[in-house]
């Protein structure tokens, strides 16, 4: 008795195989070159490139008291995927000041080094995000790896330093309050650095942060102890129902909103814990209201999915509600969530590449 076996392969287009092929070790590649960037990033490779100008593996090495011939492995792959350019009559290597914009400092606008450790935190984790989706009972933000939470707040950083005081706050038409002195609440607040930003730009006002991670509490306390802070700032544990409603003039979510179980349960209480005249300010990520036209126009759709997917769905899942707005929520969605909550004017002040900025008012 003969055995058919049937090749469907065969009926394949060859062409767009090796097409698609070739795309995927482009992301092979990408995710292999994520882990050489913490590297980069780790020992000050970058950093050292950017000021040394044209340097060889042994100056590389030197200078960063690392081993040469493993800088000159790295190196090469750097250049291969054309992140550092490659001199073969020299050998030397250098990173484009444009270049070192994006990788080898944490003050640029541009900066996206300290995104890098996110990626590492998610093969980290690969397994309980898994479990996730097997049993819908999320994963809290507090059991991802360490390297997440550093890696959101770099990520979110350089937005913070570059547009927080010069845009958003006159956008929100808050200068004049926070110079006058203000009482102000930051919920999610996970290790401080807005406040931070803030209490140094307004000392005349007063503010207080709140965050259900313990952890992120702790070093914002230390981040204030450093910055002689003490007395116009304080940080406590508390999630985003459970804080007291003390009437504060401004009330902030940065990057936290759609993080949360229960968002319009959080948007209902900051309500009540507005003074009178208060305002709610909500920075969020960028997405349209629809998926077609994110993909279409959010360079970092991919990305920020890959994120929401790994770090804020199921983290909203693990909390009472499970809500799960996602990263890439959009304006329509969050604006929803704040007029159910109680907040009739809302209206959009100002977007970045990477975000939006929500004014909510009772």
């Amino acid at each position: 008795m003969s055995q058919h076996t049937t090749h469907p392969e065969t009926d394949l287009d060859v062409d767009a195989v090796q097409e698609f092929a070739v795309r995927v070790l482009g992301m092979l590649t990408g995710g292999s070159t994520v882990a050489m960037m913490v590297l980069g990033d780790r020992l000050g490779l970058y950093r050292a490139l950017a000021a040394g100008g044209s340097l060889g593996a042994a100056d590389l090495a030197a200078a960063t008291g690392t081993n040469e011939r493993l800088v000159l492995e790295w190196l090469s792959q750097q250049a291969a995927v054309g992140i550092v350019e490659h001199d073969p009559s020299t050998g030397a290597f250098s990173l484009p000041a444009e270049r070192a914009a994006v990788l080898a400092t944490d003050h640029s606008p541009a900066s996206l080094v300290g995104a890098a450790p996110m990626v590492c935190g998610m093969y980290r984790r690969v397994d309980e995000i898994a479990e996730a989706f097997r049993t819908g009972r999320g994963l809290a933000w507090g059991a991802q790896d360490p390297t997440v939470f550093e890696a959101t707040e770099r990520f979110f950083g350089a937005a913070y330093r570059t547009f927080l005081l010069p845009e958003w706050v006159p956008a929100l038409g808050l200068e004049d309050r926070l110079t006058a002195g203000a009482h102000v609440a930051d919920v999610g607040c996970g290790r401080g650095l807005p406040l931070v930003l803030l209490a140094e730009a307004f000392p005349g006002s007063r503010f207080v942060g709140y965050d259900s991670h313990e952890l992120s509490v702790d070093l914002a306390r230390r981040r204030v102890a450093d910055a002689g802070l003490e007395g116009r700032v304080r940080f406590e544990v508390a999630d985003s129902t459970g804080y007291p409603a003390e009437g504060y003039d401004v009330i902030t979510f940065f990057d936290s909103f759609h993080d949360l179980g229960d968002p319009r349960g959080a948007a209902e209480h900051a309500r009540r814990a507005l003074a009178p005249g208060g305002t709610l300010a909500l920075v969020e990520p960028r997405a349209a209201d629809d998926l077609a036209t994110t993909i279409a126009t959010m360079p970092a759709a991919g990305f920020a999915f890959a994120s929401s997917t790994a770090f804020c769905t199921p983290g909203s899942q693990s909390q009472p509600v499970g809500a799960g707005l996602g990263a890439q929520a959009g304006e329509g969605r969050l604006r929803s969530v704040l007029e159910d909550a109680g907040f009739p004017t809302v209206r959009r002040v100002a977007e970045t590449p990477f975000h939006l900025v929500l004014e909510a008012r009772p």
